[in-house]
C-alpha cells in the first residue's frame, strides 16, 4: 500500500479483533515520529477509531512545522525557532513558511514591495466598517472583512498559478494589519489612519493603531522588536485547532480568503487564541483584590483559582517561545520605563512560581501567552484585540498549510466519523396521539 510513500518503513502493526488479525502499515516522519496508517481500517474491519479531540490522530502529512513538546523544540521548515528569532524578521519567516525556503535578497525585496502595494483596502471595504456597531468585537470584524476581500478579488478565488497564490497571500498578510487597526479605531471612534509604505511591517501596524492626524506615533526600537518577535513566534504551531480548521475548510476546495476567515473564528475561543487575555484578567483580579503574590500562589495550590499563562498542553519541559518573549518583554519594559502595577505583578508572579517546588514538579512554567500578554499590554493593545494580534501573526502559517493541502492533489474532503449514541429506530407518532 505504501511502496511509493517516502514515509513507508516496511513495518506493520497488528490489530486483533475477534480472533482475526489485521496488519496496518507503519509510517515514519522526518523526526522519527511513528504512526499507524488506518486509512483502510473501516473497509477491512468495519471498525473506526475513537479519539475525542484528535489528540492521537494524525490528520495529514506536512512539511511546514515540527513540534517536539517533550523536549521543548519548535522548528519552521527545519530552522530552530531560536535561530529565526535571533536573526530573522517576521516577513522573512512568513516567506519561509509559505514557500519553504528563506528568501534571497531579491525575493525578500519583491515580497516586501508586494506587501506595500497591497496594504490599502478598497474604498468599498473601508465603508464596510460602517455597518458594524462600535461595540462589535474586532475578531468578528476581522473574520468578516477578510472573507469579504474575496468579493473584491474574484480573480483570486480560483488559484491557477504560483503567481496568483503569491498575490493572494500578500494581500491577506498585508491587509490583515489594516483591517485589525481599523477595527480598533472604529471601536474608539477615531479616524482611520492609512498605512504608510515607508514604514516596516510592525511599525506600520503601530502607526495605524496609535497615530492621530498630524501626530505620528513613534514606537521605540525595543517595542518594534518585541512585536516582531510576537508575530514571528506565533506564525505557526503545527495542527492546532485553527490550523486544522483552515485545512478542513480547504478540503472542500474553498478559497483562501474563506479558509483563513474560518481559522480566525476558530482562534477566537478562550481555550485557543484567547489565553493571553486570560493572563491580564488574572493580573487585574490580583491587583484589584489587593492579594499578595504569596497569597495568590497558595490559593492556586488549594485550587481556589487558576494560574493563567502557565504550563502548556504540548510542551512538557518548557515553551521555547516563552524563553524568547521573556527577554523581549524585559528589554521593552527597561527601554520604555513603563509604569504599570499589573506588569510588576506579572514579573513577581513569574519569579515566584518558577522558584516554587509545587509548580516545578508539575511543569507549570510561564508559557508564550504569559509574556505575550505583558508585551501587548505594554504596547497599549486593548485586551479584546489580543486574539486579533495572534491572528495577524498566525496568518502565514494558515496560508502555508492551505497551500500545502491545495498543492497536494490527493487531499480528500475531511469527514470524521462518529459513534452514534442516540435512540434506536422508532415509529412516527401522529400529533393527536402524542401525550
Amino acid at each position: 500500500m505504501l511502496k511509493d510513500d517516502k514515509c513507508a518503513c516496511g513495518k506493520t502493526a497488528k490489530l486483533i479483533i475477534d480472533d482475526q488479525t489485521f496488519e496496518l502499515p507503519v509510517i515514519v516522519g522526518t523526526e522519527n515520529e511513528h504512526a499507524i496508517d488506518i486509512t483502510s481500517l473501516r473497509s477491512e474491519t468495519g471498525y473506526i477509531t475513537f479519539d475525542p479531540g484528535y489528540a492521537n490522530t494524525g490528520s495529514c502529512k506536512s512539511n511546514v512545522t515540527f513540534v517536539d513538546g517533550e523536549n521543548g523544540i519548535l522548528r519552521y521548515r527545519g530552522y530552530p525557532i531560536e535561530d529565526l528569532a535571533a536573526h530573522g524578521t517576521f516577513i522573512e519567516t512568513a516567506y519561509l513558511l509559505i514557500f519553504g525556503e528563506l528568501p534571497t535578497r531579491a525575493q525578500r525585496q519583491k515580497f516586501r514591495d508586494l506587501l506595500s502595494e497591497q496594504e490599502l483596502l478598497h474604498e468599498g471595504l473601508r465603508h464596510h466598517f460602517e455597518g458594524f456597531p462600535s461595540t462589535g468585537h474586532p475578531m468578528a470584524i476581522l473574520s468578516a472583512v477578510i472573507n469579504a476581500q474575496g468579493c473584491y478579488h474574484p480573480d483570486l478565488l480560483e488559484i491557477s498559478s504560483k503567481e496568483d497564490f503569491l498575490r493572494a497571500a500578500a494581500k491577506i498578510i498585508s491587509k490583515v494589519r489594516t483591517i485589525a487597526a481599523w477595527s480598533y479605531r472604529k471601536a474608539q471612534g477615531l479616524p482611520f489612519m492609512y498605512p504608510d509604505p515607508k514604514l516596516s511591517y510592525c511599525r506600520n501596524f503601530l502607526h495605524m493603531m496609535h497615530s492621530i492626524p498630524h501626530r505620528q506615533f513613534e514606537p521605540t526600537d525595543a517595542e518594534v522588536r518585541a512585536l516582531t518577535l510576537f508575530f514571528l513566534l506565533h506564525a505557526d504551531h503545527e495542527q492546532n485547532c485553527s490550523c486544522s480548521t483552515v485545512r478542513m475548510v480547504q478540503s472542500t476546495e474553498a478559497n483562501l480568503f474563506a479558509s483563513v476567515s474560518a481559522g480566525i473564528c476558530a482562534l477566537w475561543g478562550r481555550l485557543h487564541g484567547g489565553a493571553n487575555a486570560g493572563v491580564i484578567q488574572m493580573l487585574e483580579e490580583i491587583h484589584e483584590g489587593g492579594t499578595s503574590i504569596p497569597e495568590y500562589i497558595e490559593k492556586v495550590k488549594r485550587k481556589e483559582c487558576k494560574l493563567m499563562g502557565f504550563g502548556h498542553r504540548i510542551y512538557k519541559s518548557f515553551d521555547p517561545r516563552a524563553k524568547i518573549l521573556r527577554k523581549a518583554a524585559h528589554d521593552m519594559l527597561e527601554s520604555t520605563g513603563h509604569d504599570d502595577p499589573l506588569l510588576d505583578i506579572a514579573l513577581e508572579l513569574a519569579e515566584a512560581a518558577m522558584s516554587d517546588d509545587y509548580f516545578i514538579e508539575r511543569k507549570l512554567y510561564p508559557n508564550v501567552d504569559f509574556y505575550s500578554g505583558i508585551i501587548l499590554r505594554t504596547l497599549n493593545i486593548p485586551v479584546n484585540m489580543f486574539t486579533v494580534m495572534f491572528a495577524i501573526g498566525r496568518m502565514p502559517g494558515w496560508i502555508a498549510h492551505w497551500y500545502e493541502a491545495y498543492a497536494d492533489g490527493t487531499t480528500k474532503i475531511h469527514r470524521p466519523r462518529q459513534i452514534y449514541t442516540g435512540r434506536e429506530p422508532r415509529t412516527y407518532i401522529p400529533l393527536d396521539s402524542r401525550l
